[in-house]
């Protein structure tokens, strides 16, 4: 049973000092590893690891392929600048790969996590000789996957899988006591800039939990480019969280006068506090029009734009 921190009784300062502790006696004199993706968890992780160990922490972005627009770059020259030495790894053929033919959203998420933890990332700790990970575990991803709403990529002790026989290493989960809103308290308090810390949450899985159906890389360029235009057309409402979501079936449109069988783009915007329970944002309709017209232009070959207003439950925020 883990203890939730909340927001409220969360002292940030001494919680950082307590987990680099907590970490400095689990690691010893040796060295750790962990996976930068650039969201709130894995940043915040990534600086009290550094607190705690320095350069015998092994940072590494991988790049699966499944990221936003110019994200790649952008985290790892953030985070250059905050002095954090980020290592690049190229691993996009393997993920596309591995998630050819798949359209069950468990399957998709069982590559994504074997692909990386197995294959990947697996291969870079055996070959640091890293017996740590570093990890970015919240509670809300355990509490979804003990309870079988959702298998987050990152849950594996919970569920009586062992890492260190699976993975050949050990899992050190800071944040698992805490949930997004006390995370980005520490993360303020980690000195991160507002972008980084108060950033939207990204699924572990990445553009992968956007995209209904198989994911290629057509499709992926389509569900990347409608994300750019959402991003940049919601970020101003303070709204937790917002997204594109890529639907499978083609569906019925009209283009120059014809019949046109094309792709259709949901859109969900979230207002929530922890993300344990979400609403649809009320976004005003001119928005939502002009949201709707700039993604028909911009992304080829979707005729459909929709809006989700389910609230969660029984939704989820993400819908793979």
């Amino acid at each position: 049973m883990i203890t939730e921190i909340t927001a409220a009784e969360l002292d940030p300062e001494r919680f950082v000092a307590e987990q680099a502790a907590r970490i400095q006696a689990a690691v010893g004199g040796g060295t750790a590893i962990n996976a930068l993706s650039g969201g709130v968890d894995s940043s915040v992780v990534t600086m009290i690891g550094h607190r705690a160990l320095g350069p015998r922490l092994r940072t590494v972005f991988v790049d699966n392929g499944l990221m936003r627009e110019g994200e790649p770059e952008q985290v790892v020259g953030m985070f250059r600048r905050l002095g954090v030495e980020i290592e690049v790894v190229d691993a996009r053929a393997e993920f596309l790969a591995a998630l050819a033919g798949l359209t069950d959203p468990e399957q998709k998420r069982e590559a994504v996590t074997q692909t990386f933890y197995t294959r990947v990332f697996g291969r870079l700790v055996r070959e640091s000789g890293a017996r740590f990970l570093l990890q970015g575990t919240i509670l809300t991803d355990v509490d979804e996957t003990v309870a079988g709403i959702k298998r987050q990529h990152n849950v594996f002790e919970q569920l009586g899988i062992d890492p260190q026989a699976a993975f050949g290493y050990r899992i050190l989960e800071p944040l698992v006591q805490l949930r997004k809103d006390a995370v980005r308290t520490v993360g303020r308090s980690l000195g991160l800039p507002e972008s980084m810390f108060a950033r939207i949450p990204f699924p572990g899985p990445a553009l992968a939990a956007r995209i209904i159906g198989e994911v290629t890389a057509e499709r992926l360029a389509a569900v990347r480019r409608a994300t750019t235009i959402v991003e940049r057309a919601l970020g101003g409402l303070g709204a937790f969280q917002y997204l594109a979501v890529l639907h499978e079936d083609r569906v019925t449109g009209m283009r120059d006068g014809r019949r046109d069988f094309g792709q259709q783009i949901e859109v969900r915007c979230w207002d929530s506090v922890d993300g344990r329970r979400a609403t649809p944002t009320r976004v005003p309709f001119e928005t939502l029009e002009s949201l709707a017209a700039e993604i028909l232009r911009d992304v080829p070959g979707v005729v459909s734009v929709t809006y989700n207003i389910a609230a969660k439950p029984p939704s989820t925020i993400e819908a793979v």
